[in-house]
């Protein structure tokens, strides 16, 4: 089932999280099964100065478990607490490769009084594949988890 409407997306989120049971496991395993477009789907915790990898969805693990929080795409967006779009990750420096099929990557911060908490981080197999409508779900989404990162 491929959910391309982001506000019944939103609804059934919304149905995970009141349930309040295994909420990270659940937000993930939803995302990477109703879009086709996130092949990787995972959520960082900051832990001191690293930003620790918690559950994930995808057909093979990152070797990525531990990131400085000022390295690749992923420390940049949860230095500065703002969401990286990038449309081709082979134009970006910033990029730690993970897997030779990903072409575009989206990292959106869990935040909470400002401060970084942790980070929504999904990687797609088509270039330019997060649109501003991506973005902004991801957003309310990581505004919504805020509670749920320990």
């Amino acid at each position: 089932m491929i959910i391309l409407d982001y506000k019944s997306a939103k609804k059934n989120i919304e149905r995970i999280i009141l349930s309040n049971q295994d909420v990270l496991s659940n937000v993930v395993n939803f995302l990477y099964e109703n879009f086709d477009h996130y092949n990787w789907v995972g959520i960082y915790i900051v832990k001191g100065n690293n930003l620790v990898l918690g559950p994930w969805k995808g057909k093979q693990a990152t070797e990525h478990t531990k990131i400085p929080i000022d390295k690749g795409i992923c420390g940049s967006a949860a230095a500065s607490g703002k969401t990286e779009i990038v449309a081709d990750v082979n134009t970006d420096n910033r990029y730690l490769s993970c897997f030779i099929s990903t072409k575009s990557e989206i990292v959106v911060p869990i935040k909470k009084d400002k401060k970084v908490l942790g980070e929504i981080d999904i990687d797609s197999d088509k270039r330019n594949a997060f649109s501003k409508k991506d973005k902004v779900f991801l957003e309310n989404l990581a505004d919504m988890l805020r509670q749920h990162i320990h």
